[in-house]
């Protein structure tokens, strides 16, 4: 099984302190921080909340968020950014992603017709790759060609494009689905995720969990943090005996 890794979600986080709340999150032992990416076209809100309406209408050129992510890669030097791109055309902002200084780009399979070009083009930029589905996808719908090029595999347990919606435990099976299939790939659960939900999708399979309210709103980050990880590593014990 992959190892545990917590990436907190940085749409939950305080914009006015962006920088500062990202190292916050490092140093309460996040690997990853998760910036969701959105373009107001294949899902309806444009990326981060309101902060970045006026960066995408100056920068036309750039995908929504890359500004952002580009800031946040120059003042916290070497952090580890898993981009969830929910974008339409998705091959269009890997240049910009990457050059922001995105770690890991995840598409989302409904965006696209076909997955490996943009697999392809996000590892010509070195980037890692994740690809994505919502909660009405099915599990099948990510082939085993599409898997095996990847890092990464996300299932939603909310839909995509807004926090704080109520976790979706019926997509939990798909996260077991997956696992069974692919033993050794991270699979990574987003929506909805914190203490109280956590054990089901660690049980499931889910190795790589993001949490954005339950993290960045808890008066003790590190421990929200610790809590996470120790659940997935005592159902990855339990899997493995």
């Amino acid at each position: 099984m992959p190892r545990a890794i917590i990436s907190p979600s940085v749409l939950a986080s305080d914009f006015g302190q962006l920088t500062a709340e990202c190292k916050r999150m490092i140093k309460g032992g996040a690997e990853w921080l998760h910036m969701d990416v959105m373009d107001g076209h294949f899902v309806p809100n444009i990326t981060m909340g309101k902060l970045a309406e006026p960066l995408v209408a100056c920068t036309i050129s750039c995908p929504p968020g890359a500004p952002i992510l580009a800031c946040v890669s120059k003042g916290v030097p070497g952090i580890f950014m898993d981009c969830h791109m929910m974008v339409a055309e998705p091959e269009k902002w890997v240049n910009d992603i990457a050059d922001a200084g995105g770690a890991l780009y995840c598409f989302h399979l409904e965006a696209t017709g076909d997955p490996l070009s943009v697999i392809k083009a996000i590892r010509a930029r070195n980037m890692k790759v994740g690809v994505a589905i919502s909660p009405d996808t099915p599990s099948t719908a990510i082939t085993d060609e599409v898997a095996n090029a990847a890092d990464m595999l996300l299932v939603m347990t909310v839909y995509p494009g807004r926090g704080g919606q109520k976790f979706l435990e019926r997509c939990v099976p798909k996260v077991a689905e997956l696992r069974a299939r692919f033993p050794d790939k991270d699979i990574e659960v987003d929506g909805g995720v914190g203490p109280n939900t956590i054990d089901v999708c660690a049980h499931a399979g889910s190795n790589v969990i993001v949490a954005g309210t339950a993290i960045f709103g808890a008066p003790n980050p590190d421990e929200v943090i610790a809590k996470l990880k120790a659940s997935v590593n005592t159902a990855q014990a339990k899997l493995s005996s």
